[in-house]
């Protein structure tokens, strides 16, 4: 008995600091901002009730609904971008290729820099005015590009963001890969079968479990990616690369003094579950969607 209860102590003793970081970080928050979405708080004197006042202003809110297109936007073009180029990189990688291991090296290399620091010298590359890119255009006569313009932010960011991902995604596929068995590639190419047809009919369906984990890792944080863009354009110019949890942050956090908007902790409790909510709805979709098909084909 005496053994028994020393056992279930120290499992105790192992779970409780996860328990208490739980609590702190996870649990609380919550139900703070369960609290304050229902006052009007601006951070400092004294919180008054506003009962559904936030959640009527959030329908109102314009700069709300296009920071939700632009991540709509933003996520659907970072995958688009990222995805791809992880699975070919890793499938180049994966093959008798000379030094590949230097190169998986380089290509993971951006994901363990800061993003702070990586947003930082992306703006001196991309910069209209001095930039090194635009120096290098200049120099073999092409005219100059307004990189960070309302026409051409937005891609720039998503082209940012996908230099920052690839790596990442491109380690989870070269993991999967090399989980394929080597005889089933022998014996399609013993049954003539080609390089893009071996790709399609071997490659990626035993890849299957290893994409579903990867499209839902890159689903959650395309939607909830905003330090980069912060740092480069700050949502900018007119709102253009203005992301939902960057708009978010804003609320909580308006640091900057060229700032417009004031902090609104009420209001921006509000957005939090709104935003909560929309990561969680997309989430839950794609995992019921590639249920099924894991039920189609299996």
């Amino acid at each position: 008995m005496i053994q028994k209860w020393k056992n279930h102590a120290e499992a105790y003793l192992f779970v409780t600091p996860s328990v208490i970081l739980t609590v702190t970080l996870g649990i609380y928050p919550i139900l703070w901002a369960l609290r304050y979405m229902f006052y009007d708080y601006k951070g400092y004197g004294e919180a008054k009730f506003s009962g559904h006042y936030n959640f009527k202003r959030l329908f109102r809110d314009e700069y709300l609904w296009d920071a939700i297109w632009n991540t709509f936007v933003f996520a659907s073009g970072k995958m688009i971008l990222t995805l791809p180029v992880a699975l070919l990189l890793a499938v180049l990688l994966n093959g008798k290729l000379r030094g590949k291991n230097f190169l998986r090296g380089i290509y993971f290399m951006p994901t363990i820099f800061s993003t702070a620091v990586m947003a930082v010298v992306f703006y001196l590359i991309f910069n209209s005015y001095n930039g090194l890119l635009n120096q290098i255009l200049n120099m073999i006569g092409v005219p100059a590009v307004e990189w960070l313009n309302m026409q051409n932010a937005m891609l720039t960011c998503i082209i940012i963001a996908a230099w920052g991902g690839i790596g990442n995604y491109m380690l989870l596929f070269l993991a999967g890969l090399q989980g394929i068995p080597k005889d089933v590639y022998e014996s399609a190419e013993l049954d003539g079968a080609t390089g893009a047809r071996r790709f399609w009919s071997i490659t990626v369906p035993m890849l299957g479990p290893v994409l579903n984990i990867v499209m839902m890792l890159a689903i959650m944080s395309a939607l909830e990616s905003y330090e980069a863009i912060m740092v480069l354009t700050g949502g900018g110019p007119s709102g253009a690369t203005e992301v939902m949890h960057l708009y978010l942050y804003k609320l909580l956090f308006p640091v900057s003094t060229g700032e417009t908007m004031s902090q609104d902790i009420g209001y921006g409790s509000a957005v939090a579950m709104l935003l909560a909510l929309i990561v969680g709805a997309i989430t839950g979709l794609y995992l019921y969607l590639s249920r099924k098909l894991n039920d189609i084909y299996s």
